[in-house]
């Protein structure tokens, strides 16, 4: 199983764990970019990081900020005493930059639980709350050598666009 939950500082356990295990390792999806700090597994940092991610979830076009949704990816049904393994972000609208590289989700799974498919199960629960936003394609992309990312979106349904700035884009059909 794989779930999306709201960013909850009672995950905080398993969400330091999943800091912890990306090391330098980019986020995607985390949030983390929203503070004005490196992200620490500490107890502070992660109630700043849910606050910072509810204020940031509102668009804010004179900051280049559309409207979006953080998640926490659980591994099982979004019980309280899941465990974090990963991060996706779902953003409402395309600016600019989002549309050439961004995208509407971005997503990434700590490296100790990749390669069972949740990033799979989790593009594919994006896609849906998109579809319930009234977005009918959702833009995918990923970086031109992350090959295991390009083959989640495309095990998702992703249909490559082309390649623009170094990331592959794809497009996903979301259910209405």
């Amino acid at each position: 199983m794989t779930a999306l939950v709201a960013p909850d500082l009672r995950w905080f356990p398993s969400w330091a764990a999943t800091v912890t295990d990306f090391g330098d390792e980019v986020m995607h999806g985390s949030g983390a970019w929203n503070l004005d700090h490196p992200l620490g597994p500490t107890e502070a940092c992660c109630k700043e990081l849910v606050d910072v991610l509810v204020e940031r979830s509102v668009a804010d076009p004179a900051a280049g900020r559309v409207a979006s949704t953080y998640y926490w990816i659980t591994a099982g049904d979004g019980d309280p005493d899941d465990e974090v393994i990963g991060f996706l972000n779902l953003r409402h609208d395309l600016n600019a930059w989002l549309l050439e590289e961004g995208g509407h989700i971005g997503y990434s799974i700590r490296p100790e639980r990749r390669r069972l498919g949740h990033a799979t199960r989790a593009l594919a629960l994006g896609v849906r709350r998109a579809g319930e936003l009234g977005i009918e394609r959702v833009l995918v992309t990923c970086d031109t050598d992350n090959l295991p990312s390009a083959r989640t979106i495309e095990a998702g349904g992703g249909v490559f666009e082309d390649v623009r700035n170094g990331k592959r884009r794809y497009w996903i059909a979301a259910p209405a």
